[in-house]
Order: C-alpha cells, then structure tokens, then sequence
C-alpha cells in the first residue's frame, strides 16, 4: 500500500513540479518589475519598521512587527537550512546555490505582495484575534465565487502543517538524538511534543513570545558557529564562492546529469531548494503576518520581504560555504550504512533505474567487500544516490564484508551465518548529516554540537510556529470550536512523526504543498494591482512618520 502510495505521489509531483517552479519564478519577475524593485528599494525601511521604529502599540492586532517576523522566521528558518542547502550541493553542485539566490531576491517581492494582502483583508475571529492569509484575500480579494479555491487552499494548508512543519521536524529530532545519543525516539517525541502542546496550547500570544526568544538565538548560535568555521577556513572562502559563480553556469559537479542535463539539474535544484527554503508564494508566512498590529498593510509587507533575505541570502550561504570551504561535499568519509534507512538505493546498471532498496526481492552477493555483479544481477548499492564499492563488517572497516545483502529484509548475513542490521564503508554523505559533518571536520566535537543543537531547536520552533498556520485554517473552514481538537490532532501527530518511518509522509507533505502554493501565486497575480496601489499610497502618504520613535 505504501509503495503504491509513493508511486502515484511522484507521478503527481512530476507533473506540478515544472507548473509550480514556473509559476514561483514567473511571478517573482513579474510583482518585482510592478513594485519596481522594492526588495532593493525599502529595505532599510523594512528594517527599521522590524526594529520597532513606526510601533504604535494602538493599533489593532496580536502581535509586534517583531514578533511576527519571529514567528514567521521560526517556520521559514529550520530543518531545510541545514539539510536542504546540503541536499542542493550534494544533487546540483555548488552552482546550485546560486540558484537559491535568484530565488530569494524574487520570493522578497513575491512574500512582500501576499503579506500585504493578508493584511489588507484580514479578519477578526469570534475570540477578538486576527485571522488572515490566503484563503482570506482570495475570498474577500477575488470576490466570493472564489471561495471554493480558499477552502482547497486551507484544507491543504492544514495538512501541510501537520506533516512538513510538524510529523517531519518531529522525526529529524528524534533520528538525530538517537543517532548522537542513543535516546530511545519515542522519548524524544514525548519530550518535544509536551513543549510544542505547551506552547501551542496558549494561542499567538504566547507563540509570539516563545518564537521572539528562541528564533533570535538559534540563529545566532548557529551563524556564529559558522562563521567560525569560515574563520577556520577563511582562505577558502572566496575560492569557495567563486566556485558557486562557475558552476552556476558551467556546472561540472554534482551527481546527477551530464552536459546540459547537469546544468538542468543544477538550476532545478536550486531552485526547488530555494523556493521551499523560504517559503515565499506558499501563504503560509501571511497567516502569521496578518497578525501584527498595524494598520497599514505595507507596513508588514515591508517586513516580510526581510525573510528571504535572512534565510536564504544569510544563513543558507554560510551554510553553503561551510559545506564547500571544508570540502566535504565531495568526498567520501566512514560510514555506518543502515540497511532500513531510506538513504540507501539500488540502482540497476542496464536501465538505469534507481529504487528504494527495501523495496526489491533481490539478493546482492558480497565477495571481499565488493558486490559480485554477475550473480546480483548487475545492480550496485548506493548511499545517497552514489556508489558505495566497498564494504566492511566493522566501525574501523579493517574486516571486509563477505555473504548476502538482503534489502527486502535490511539484513546483511555473513558466510558465517551472523545477521548485520549495518555495514560499513566510504560513502558521500547527505542533508543534516553533510552539515554536520562539515562543522566538525572544523569545530571537531563542538561542532557537531552546534548542529544538532541548532536542529533541535529549528525543529522545536518550526512545528510551533506551523500550528499556528493551521490553527489558522481549521479556523476559516469550521469556526474556532475545531481549533481545540486541531491542536491535540497536531499534538499526537508529532508524537507519531518522532516514531514512525515518514517516507509517505514526505511524500503527501511535498504534494500538498503544491497543492497550497499554485492557486496561491495565481491569486497573488491576479491581485497584484491591490498590492500595487497599496504600496503607492502608502510611499506617497508616508503614514509612518507620524510614529517616528
């Protein structure tokens, strides 16, 4: 059932992958020549709005400027900061982030234009807090014949924040305190899902606070520790940079394609890892947005435009150059394969098809450490999509491994008759593990240190942050009486993400999110000339002065 699951996932993703990048790019261009650049040109406004400079505690909302980009930040900065800046050096090369780049300076336009309409038509709830976001200017924007696409947006909307900003953070915490640690993942899972409940439980307000404490300082801890890696590193950094510009253009690393294919797959992995990086186009960011007090919807237009520009042009770079500056990106380190992870595939030479190793009824025979080909069907193991060509018994990979790898049981039996759940070997490393590895080839254990602590808590502050999103939209589609009931759902689904296998999870996360962002880029076309007039008036007017600190 799983398997048939994930089959018809990817061929839906197949065909919206290429219609959402399309649509996210497509749009980026098209609000950035309309607001005339104003990811450039207000900046600085942005920043000092942020900063609490035009605040007029008066105004109507639940929440500051600050803390609204806190808890924003919260959900955009996490997980994919540190896993899917590797995941785009391991796949695209270093040209890929590049890529990421194009992407944020587009997305600051594009999250400057569904703020603002958030705030433009938000509403308030029965209990005298904010509801705004997608579904809120599609209906009150578009006119309510829309409303049916408001409702699809904010039932997918619901499940992406179950499963991608909650059921997934949940797993990656658990996976990397068992893997450091030992700590049984159920524990861990108890033990972060009565922080989230704890904190959810108290509504915004309290999710302001929470996310205006922790967002601040686990970004710093985490580009402090980077930058002094990069201090480590520091004649490798511009070397390193410039390597991003070649490959950008004229890639030559990466794993996947050849010729034009592995510029294809540069870009495209850029791209995709950009565009989920900072979340601009995908509505879930306005939900927290809508929020803040102020009675100018440019106001808060001009501070989520900051996002992008944290996420992806700040922190995902140093991540970047930590990653290429030490070298770890394309080298082969010890490694402890685990059978049943999926980060272990087959590939089969005569096809070129690549798939889950679990998933096979084949038998891979082991003679000297080295797959003898012939009698495993010419198919080869890979870690990571790269080919492992030697295999040990042991940690310190001093005995070869010699007997049969069974995939479809995760088990490896030697010709002596002993089961192994693991084996070990040279392998190319991935996601959260590469960064990891990057770090401590600096920082030795500290640095290890820095990333798993850095995950714990981006995954802690993303699921809090996500309730709220989906808080949101049970909200707009039942009323506040289901918001109770939503809360303990999102509870118990962070339990079961801590201690379940989250392949078909991921699987229906990435599809509801495209899902949520296509009908939410083309709302944000069509009502592109409100957000336009908006920004007008507002820059013409200058209301924010009469505030001025």
């Amino acid at each position: 059932m799983e398997a048939f699951i994930i089959s018809v996932q990817s061929s839906i993703d197949t065909f919206l992958q290429p219609i959402l990048i399309v649509m996210l790019l497509g749009t980026g261009i098209f609000l950035s020549l309309r607001l005339g650049f104003i990811q450039f040109r207000k900046l600085g406004h942005g920043i000092a709005v942020t900063m609490g400079k035009y605040d007029d505690p008066n105004h109507q909302g639940d929440v500051s400027h600050f803390q609204a980009l806190t808890t924003a930040l919260s959900a955009t900065v996490g997980i994919g900061n540190i896993a899917g800046v590797a995941m785009a050096i391991h796949y695209g090369g270093p040209g890929a982030i590049f890529w990421m780049w194009v992407t944020a300076i587009l997305g600051m336009a594009t999250k400057f234009t569904e703020v603002c309409l958030a705030q433009k038509f938000r509403k308030v709830d029965a209990s005298g807090a904010m509801a705004g976001g997608p579904m809120y200017y599609i209906e009150y924007g578009l006119g309510k014949q829309w409303k049916p696409m408001a409702m699809f947006v904010a039932f997918f909307l619901m499940l992406t924040a179950i499963l991608n900003g909650n059921a997934i953070q949940a797993n990656t915490i658990a996976d990397l305190m068992y893997t450091e640690f030992a700590i049984p993942m159920w524990i861990t899972g108890l033990i972060t899902a009565a922080i989230v409940g704890t904190v959810i439980l108290g509504g915004i307000q309290r999710i302001g606070k929470v996310t205006g404490i922790i967002a601040p300082f686990m970004a710093a801890v985490y580009v402090i520790g980077g930058l002094i890696v990069l201090g480590i590193n520091y004649t490798a950094v511009l070397p390193s940079l410039g390597l991003i510009f070649t490959e950008a253009f004229n890639p030559t690393a990466g794993i996947a394609g050849t010729g034009i294919g592995i510029f294809i797959q540069t870009m495209l992995w850029g791209i995709r890892r950009g565009l989920f990086s900072n979340e601009a186009g995908q509505g879930s960011a306005p939900i927290a947005h809508a929020a803040a007090k102020t009675d100018e919807p440019v106001s808060e237009g001009v501070v989520a435009l900051l996002e992008p520009f944290i996420d992806t042009i700040i922190i995902c770079t140093i991540t970047a150059l930590v990653i290429i500056s030490t070298g770890v990106w394309n080298t082969r380190t010890d490694t402890a394969l685990l059978l049943s992870s999926g980060d272990a595939s087959l590939t089969l030479f005569e096809e070129n098809d690549t798939f889950d190793l679990r998933q096979t009824d084949l038998a891979l025979v082991v003679n000297n450490g080295k797959i003898d080909f012939p009698s495993s069907q010419n198919v080869n193991f890979h870690w990571h999509e790269v080919a492992v060509e030697q295999f040990y018994e042991d940690e310190a990979q001093e005995k070869k491994f010699n007997g049969t790898i069974y995939p479809n049981r995760s088990i490896a039996i030697t010709d002596s008759g002993a089961e192994l759940k693991i084996l070990y070997g040279q392998a190319m490393e991935n996601g959260a593990p590469l960064t990891k590895l990057a770090y401590a080839n600096a920082m030795g254990k500290y640095g290890t240190m820095i990333v798993v602590f850095s995950v714990f808590l981006f995954g802690i502050s993303t699921s809090i942050s996500w309730c709220y999103y989906g808080d949101r939209c049970i909200h707009y589609l039942a009323g506040n009486q289901a918001i109770l009931g939503y809360k303990l759902v999102y509870v118990v689904f962070h339990f079961i993400g801590a201690v379940t296998s989250l392949n078909t999870i991921w699987s229906i996360g990435d599809t509801t999110l495209s899902f949520v962002t296509i009908p939410n880029v083309l709302a944000l076309l069509l009502l592109s000339g409100t957000a336009t007039q908006l920004k007008e008036k507002y820059f013409k007017e200058k209301p924010y002065e009469k505030f001025k600190a």
